[in-house]
């Protein structure tokens, strides 16, 4: 137990700190509240509208695939640092794991998981793929010139 004492003291003092800074910046804050300290953002922007009750589930779904790709680096890492000893099997688990993680993240992707705000609109420029164009009519070759040319392959 006396190997223990150090660890036991640090995580008192720890929390009689936090406890104590807590206790103190109640005691020690002004208050003086005003309407721009009441706003959601105190950077001189008036929102033009009340916020969300809700946070759209996309939101979630990022953040859950943030988390998802650090434990697959978490868990491809004992590989990366001895592929030696963990052999064969972790390389399979881990592919494996890999499999599963990139098929829901390609799932999420395709049900539009990641397209947050507006609706882009494609545009549409027909003479862009005109079948008149060619390489040689449209790309300008710069530094060219004065040279002999090459005969086409």
């Amino acid at each position: 137990m006396g190997q223990y004492l150090p660890i036991i003291c640090l995580l008192g003092l720890a929390a009689l700190f936090g406890a104590l800074s807590f206790f103190a910046s109640g005691l020690l804050a002004p208050r003086r509240p005003s309407a721009a300290k009441q706003a959601p953002y105190e950077c001189g922007i008036v929102p033009s509208r009340e916020p969300p009750e809700r946070f759209p589930v996309t939101f979630y779904v990022v953040a859950m695939l943030f988390i998802m790709f650090d434990i697959e680096l978490i868990f491809i890492y004992p590989f990366a640092v001895d592929r030696r000893y963990l052999g064969s099997y972790a390389l399979w688990e881990m592919l494996a794991f890999s499999v599963v993680f990139f098929g829901a993240f390609i799932y999420v992707v395709a049900r539009g998981a990641l397209d947050w705000g507006p609706v882009k609109r494609q545009l549409r420029l027909p003479s862009v793929f005109s079948t008149e164009r060619t390489t040689t009519s449209t790309i300008r070759r710069v530094g060219l010139e004065g040279r002999p040319e090459e005969p086409a392959a």
